[in-house]
């Protein structure tokens, strides 16, 4: 009897035992191996109509075929990526309704907040269980249902595959 009770008493001593802030999922690595996010593939090398119109080399310099994420991202959307530097078009359409000067404080303190709220049953807290799916679940997107939402509409959905009946 005396060894259950000591044993429910070390297991309430470990249970809160955790972490200040808790971790809905896990998403560093302990391995030693390049993160693939980090790569960019570069575009194809082609050969320039007039090699004497190609700018000088400059040693630790971009080239052509260097992947300019900014520049893609603003034509992406839209944008001009000739239009200036740092995209100001595309940050003033972005915050055409205004901009709260202390968002990043805000969003931490209400990411903190869900995560503290959904860490997990005693359970999987102590057997570190990953809660990250279930946490979400309620805020992810039903991608079928809101495609048929959109072509009811009548939203053309052109990155999406055609709908049933297409010939």
């Amino acid at each position: 009897m005396h060894i259950r009770i000591c044993a429910a008493i070390l297991l309430t001593v470990l249970a809160a035992c955790s972490d200040a802030d808790p971790r809905l999922m896990n998403v560093g690595t302990s391995s030693r191996a390049p993160d693939e996010f980090s790569i960019l593939p570069t575009k194809p090398l082609e050969a320039p109509d007039d090699f004497s119109a190609l700018p000088p080399p400059t040693p630790g310099g971009s080239n052509r075929t260097d992947p300019q994420p900014e520049a893609e991202a603003i034509l992406a959307l839209g944008g001009n990526p000739d239009a200036g530097a740092g995209g100001g078009a595309l940050v003033a359409a972005a915050s055409r309704f205004g901009v709260s000067p202390n968002i990043r404080a805000t969003l931490a303190a209400e990411d903190l907040d869900f995560r503290r709220k959904n860490d997990g049953r005693l359970l999987e807290r102590i057997f570190d269980v990953n809660v990250y799916f279930r946490a979400y679940a309620p805020l992810a997107l039903d991608q079928e249902a809101e495609l048929a939402r959109l072509r009811r509409l009548g939203v053309r959905t052109v990155a999406a595959p055609p709908g049933p009946g297409f010939q």
